[in-house]
């Protein structure tokens, strides 16, 4: 296929050719892959400045959609790439074998640096999906760290950078530029901008911003950092969202509010405990969704309600194609129980998805929250359980609400009143307060606009 660049890609590759080390924050459905294999073509078969290229993606993303953009693309032919998922035995093949781009799944980055034995000789790496690198905990951010002054080119690339905020900051930027902005130790980053929040005594649960951090930090990153809004480039469709009210019988209600209080609840005669503010919150989301793992793991099953409101919802669709996503096993279990719905967890059934043989289909925010592209295949996506996270409920949305989507996007989310579903909800709206005055901090300006 022949690639014609809207001016705000040719921007963007630009950018990268131009910024040996770039944060490239852009919105879902902009084109990033090829955006930035653009820039690769031309830095290892143009001005050869670059010999040897990783790129890092999540699983399916790394496995599927970075090697089908290479394929699809007229302009790229002659980039060479090897896929380095599965065993290990296929993982080492095809890390030895000659290429200009080698792609990896993030899981495996640790493996690569510590384990796999063969040198890591990259001269350019591009992490896709920045933000899951934001814990500075982790392996493979530790692992990557290790080896971050052997490259020297280096490109991260995401639409949600700051999804649970702005503390996630320092580790993204410390990879790309190995501290030289916001600093080379996370202790010294929360001192000098954010002060205590939530404690209890002398432990700390989180932190908010001092008065001007914001501002300063997008300062500081501001030189090596482009972001650029799907609404500010993009014909996307309409989008509507919706809040569907589920109300719970006032046994159930009580049931919740015991376990709240009392962290122990007894429910058909098996007990259910809470050990810390995770767990409760885990197990409050479940009894939303109306089932529960008790102290063993089995399923104690509490109401229907959320099912009832589905089948109105599907009945309401009126044969066109849903998309359920959910969070827990138990869920989807009772939902496939109900109806005659399709996990979307192969290259097959996201086929026949975008085809329009599968009536109604389901997935898991974790799994398909970035990369695939689902738009040909539906327009209505249900959130039967929410999650806290931020950037999963925004890439998922991203699947449906995209370039390519021929109908108005509809997306309805079941909120049990009165329950955990309410907090959940205000707090995905406030954390896209925060993400959205960052990139609006670091926006791109060029001449141009809705193309």
């Amino acid at each position: 296929m022949k690639y014609r660049p809207h001016e705000y890609q040719v921007y963007a590759t630009d950018y990268i050719l131009s910024h040996p080390v770039a944060a490239v924050l852009l919105d879902m459905g902009l084109g990033k892959s090829v955006i930035t294999l653009t820039a690769i073509f031309d830095l290892t078969l143009d001005s050869f400045l670059v010999r040897k290229v990783l790129v890092i993606a999540p699983l399916r993303v790394a496995r599927d959609t970075w090697p089908a953009e290479i394929e699809k693309w007229d302009h790229l032919q002659g980039l060479t790439y090897k896929v380095a998922v599965g065993s290990e035995k296929q993982r080492k093949s095809a890390l030895l074998q000659k290429a200009q781009v080698y792609i990896i799944n993030r899981e495996n980055v640790e493996w690569l640096v510590h384990r796999s034995g063969i040198p890591f000789d990259f001269d350019m790496v591009a992490i896709d999906e920045l933000s899951s690198f934001k814990s500075h905990q982790a392996k493979r951010f530790k692992s990557l760290l290790k080896v971050r002054p052997k490259v020297k080119r280096i490109v991260g690339l995401t639409g949600t950078p700051s999804s649970n905020g702005l503390m996630d900051l320092w580790s993204e930027y410390r990879l790309l530029d190995i501290g030289q902005r916001l600093g080379r130790f996370i202790g010294k980053y929360r001192d000098n901008y954010f002060v205590p929040d939530k404690r209890n005594q002398q432990v700390v649960f989180s932190y908010k911003p001092r008065p001007g951090a914001e501002e300063a930090i997008y300062q500081l990153i501001s030189d090596i950092t482009i972001s650029m809004k799907g609404s500010d480039y993009l014909k996307l469709p309409e989008l509507l969202l919706n809040e569907v009210p589920v109300r719970l019988s006032e046994k159930e209600m009580e049931t919740v509010k015991t376990l709240k209080r009392d962290l122990i609840a007894t429910i058909k005669g098996e007990e259910i405990t809470a050990s810390n503010a995770a767990g409760l919150s885990g197990k409050l989301l479940q009894m939303a969704n109306g089932a529960v793992y008790d102290d063993d793991g089995a399923v104690i099953h509490i109401h229907d309600r959320k099912l009832d409101a589905l089948e109105d919802l599907i009945e309401a669709a009126n044969g066109k194609p849903v998309l359920i996503a959910y969070w827990f096993k138990h869920d989807i279990a009772r939902i496939k129980k109900r109806f005659a719905v399709e996990t979307l967890d192969s290259s097959d059934s996201i086929k026949r998805w975008n085809s329009g043989e599968i009536p109604i289909a389901a997935v898991h925010p974790a799994s398909a929250g970035h990369g695939l592209n689902l738009q040909t295949g539906g327009s209505t996506l249900v959130w039967f359980g929410l999650t806290w996270s931020l950037e999963l409920y925004q890439q998922t949305n991203a699947r449906l609400w995209r370039q390519g989507q021929k109908d108005t996007v509809v997306i309805h989310h079941l909120i049990a009143k009165e329950t955990i579903d309410e907090r959940v909800m205000k707090a995905l709206k406030d954390k896209d307060n925060t993400q959205a005055a960052l990139i609006d901090a670091v926006k791109a300006t060029f001449k141009g606009g809705l193309m």
